[in-house]
This record gives C-alpha cells, structure tokens and sequence, in this order.
C-alpha cells in the first residue's frame, strides 16, 4: 500500500460532502477494493486518538469530529440545535420501519393529518419521495434517507433497534417511537 494512496484517500474523504463507499474510493483512486479497504483501516488507526476520525456510515466512509471534541464544535459550527417534535418524530419513526410508506399509510397510524409534518422532515432531509404507489391515486411513498442515516449515526436500515411485535400484532406508534428515540439517545454527532 502506497502513502501516495492514503494521502489521496485522506484527500478525498476531506473534500466529500458525503460518505465514500469502498468502490466509489477505488474508482476514484484507480486502486482496487482491497487495497482501498487495507488503506482506510490504516487511516483508521491513525487517526483513532486524534480530534478527527474516519467514521464508517451510511454505507460509507468519512471524516468525522471525534466524540471528545464534539461539544466544542457543534459549540462553534451550529446554530442552537432545534429537535425534532414530538409529531415529527413519531412521522419519522413511521417512515423509518414501515418504509416505502405513503402519506395515507402514516396518517393512519398516527391518526391525524401528515401533511406539515411530512414537509418538514423534507426540508431537513430525513425523508424523500420514493415513487408512487401503484394503486388509484398512486401516492407518492416516502423512504429515509443517507442524512436520516447519518444523523441518527446508522450505517444501514438494520441498525434500528428492532421492534417487539408479537405475530400478527399492528405497527404502534409507541413502539416506532420508542425505537427511534432509543436510537437517538445513543447516536453519536458526525459533524
């Protein structure tokens, strides 16, 4: 493996906006996966103790404040933090476990209009339109995204703390909730 190789991985996952994944790295680089995946755990190790950290997320690798520095800069990078509501939240962990989901779907399950809600975890990025449903009407359904991802610190989907259903039991809004807070209370910032 080349030092030539790791500063120009270090480079890239410097300037990305997003998470690299191993293959998107190896294309970029004109390495091969394996020698793109030996040099990350190498980055990896360097940078274990340092106020920076490569971070796998979202199907990904990148950059990412290392958990002692966080406070200090989310202190300096972002306005006060604004949570999600409880609406919103409770909209969130809908879409999250029941995904592809339409707008019907999630109002059904919370039992009251969708629409304001919907829009917000849009503008934040949490959500997206994900085609239509094919039935009348097609609806749009609604998916996460890689920011829900990273903002809840998930590498995939199979990350949610998993749901205790007994067989045969419906979706309740308590227990889509339950799970995404659960998930909130551990995540971890990548700022």
């Amino acid at each position: 493996m080349s030092s030539n190789l790791q500063r120009t991985i270090e480079a890239l996952l410097f300037v990305a906006n997003e998470a690299l994944s191993i293959k998107e790295l190896a294309r970029l680089t004109h390495a091969t996966e394996v020698e793109v995946a030996a040099t990350l755990q190498q980055v990896e190790a360097e940078f274990a103790d340092r106020g920076v950290v490569l971070r796998e997320i979202a199907g990904g690798y990148r950059f990412a404040t290392a958990p002692p520095a966080r406070d200090v800069v989310e202190a300096y990078l972002l306005p006060p933090k604004t949570s999600l509501s409880t609406p919103a939240l409770e909209t969130l962990a809908i879409v999250a476990y029941s995904q592809p989901v339409t707008r019907s779907e999630i109002e059904a399950i919370r039992g009251v209009s969708a629409d304001s809600v919907i829009a917000t975890l849009t503008d934040r990025r949490l959500i997206v339109e994900a085609g239509q449903k094919d039935v009348v009407g097609r609806p749009f359904l609604y998916k996460t995204t890689p920011e829900f991802l990273e903002s809840f610190g998930l590498r995939s989907l199979d990350d949610l703390p998993p749901l205790e259903l007994e067989p045969g039991a419906p979706l309740e809004l308590d227990l889509l909730t339950a799970g995404i807070a659960a998930k909130l209370d551990t995540s971890t910032s990548s700022v």
